[in-house]
């Protein structure tokens, strides 16, 4: 097969895969705008409306649809994707520091960290839930979930941080020290400043993976539920359009958050560009 042939064939694979990754979004948009309240997932629409959209927000008049319980899974949902981000991160970051040199049993320590990500969820909350009950520790979204978020996300803090610092060049510590720079100020001032596009990398993974986690939330959360577990609930009785509207506003709040990444890895990248520049001169 030539060379152009390769690309075709590429090209007509990457399309698919665009279809398929997006192509349930945007079915999902297009229910989210039929009309109501009696109106169910139907297609093509038959009258074009906002009224879910609405409803979610409690603009519309009472009618036999209920609202979706989302405002207190939603809260319990961003608080834990928060905790984690901050917690993971960090973690992650002191690790991959660690990692930097050879230590004993670093490839045991290494594996047993990558663990926490390929053990199945349902399994890992399940573990959990029996052990909080045998132990008589009550199971909640800041507790016992939080642990399960943590000990999932922190792997892959961990593994972008060690990326980071295995292109990291060390001589640039190495000088700050031989002029007495303390190590906690070369961490702050140069180190830190040069892995923040890794850090924010990590940061965005913990928060991701924490906010839309379902397995590992399932058994160890309790009875307060998280946005998942909360949009699952409603599944179990009967599906309407307000959860496609919900879909497609949750959509376009991951899509600003990673308008808001890429800002700021941009504004990171100039300003490591202008460090290098001025160590030039």
């Amino acid at each position: 097969m030539n060379a152009s042939g390769i690309k075709l064939g590429l090209g007509v694979y990457t399309a698919l895969f665009i279809v398929f990754l997006y192509g349930p979004l945007v079915v999902l948009a297009i229910l989210s705008f039929q009309t109501g309240p009696e109106g169910g997932p139907q297609f093509p629409i038959i009258e074009w409306s906002t009224y879910w959209y609405k409803h979610l927000f409690g603009l519309t008049p009472p009618s036999r649809i209920a609202p979706l319980p989302i405002e207190q899974g939603l809260v319990r949902s961003l608080a834990l994707a928060a905790m984690t981000m901050v917690v993971s991160t960090v973690l992650g970051v002191a690790a991959a520091q660690a990692f930097r040199q050879k230590f004993r049993g670093s490839g045991i320590v290494f594996y047993l960290i990558v663990l926490g990500m390929m053990v199945p969820g349902v399994l890992v909350g399940l573990g959990m839930a029996l052990v909080a009950n045998t132990l008589g520790i009550d199971r909640h979204w800041w507790g016992t979930a939080f642990v399960l978020h943590v000990v999932y996300t922190f792997p892959f803090a961990f593994l972008v941080m060690l990326a980071i610092f295995n292109r990291f060049d060390p001589s640039v510590e190495e000088a700050a020290w031989s002029l007495g720079v303390t190590p906690a100020r070369t961490f702050r001032k140069i180190t830190f400043p040069l892995i923040f596009p890794g850090v924010l990398s990590a940061m965005l993974f913990a928060f991701t993976l924490s906010y839309d986690e379902f397995s590992r939330t399932l058994f160890a959360s309790g009875r307060d539920l998280t946005l998942p577990l909360a949009i699952y609930g409603t599944f179990s009785v009967e599906v309407h359009p307000n959860v496609f509207a919900f879909g497609v506003l949750t959509t376009l709040f991951s899509f600003a958050l990673l308008g808001t990444y890429a800002l700021l890895m941009g504004l990171s990248v100039r300003r490591a560009r202008r460090m290098a520049i001025q160590e030039e001169a």
